[in-house]
């Protein structure tokens, strides 16, 4: 049996996600709240503990590292909406021209070129190909992860279940991040 999932159309999804993110940030009881959020596409809130300290300092220097290596903005958590809610890239790069079209949005309407993930123990291989699939269909042309060893992959949108040896956008990026 095939299993299916029937998801919203982007439109859709984009005026909810937007609504939906509003809502949760004018919440006081969520604003307070130390863990990550995410939403689903029914509206379910994902919350998940803090990251511990080497996700954090991993992070912080990939998002470092993309500011100094590229013009543009690197950020962290990096909320983008998708057609399965908002997930939270754990950081992520954007050009100047596509940053000025998302600019003043609390959910980010389209994602950034360059989504990276960096793993935690609980996340499975599953789970980062879905984010990965979520990201490029919001539009990010890239995705990467870091593993637990701060190991790099890279993938592409063009062959998303294909990991590359180096970025195409950074190939300067380095393939190991310490933390």
């Amino acid at each position: 049996m095939l299993l299916q999932i029937h998801l919203p159309n982007h439109d859709e999804a984009l005026a909810f996600n937007r609504q939906l993110w509003a809502d949760v940030h004018a919440d006081a009881t969520l604003s307070a709240n130390l863990n990550r959020i995410e939403t689903n596409a029914w509206g379910q809130i994902i919350m998940t503990p803090p990251a511990d300290g080497s996700h954090c300092v991993k992070q912080f220097r990939i998002a470092l590292q993309l500011q100094r290596l590229m013009n543009g903005s690197a950020l962290t958590e990096c909320p983008i909406s998708t057609v399965d809610g908002v997930r939270a890239a754990d950081a992520a790069w954007f050009s100047d021209d596509r940053y000025a079209r998302v600019r003043g949005q609390s959910v980010f309407e389209i994602a950034p070129e360059i989504c990276v993930e960096v793993l935690s123990p609980r996340n499975t291989a599953a789970e980062m190909k879905s984010n990965r699939d979520l990201y490029f269909s919001a539009g990010a042309i890239e995705c990467w992860t870091c593993d637990l060893n701060g190991q790099m992959s890279y993938y592409d949108r063009d062959q998303p279940d294909t990991p590359l040896d180096r970025s195409k956008l950074c190939p300067n990026f380095p393939s190991h991040i310490v933390d």
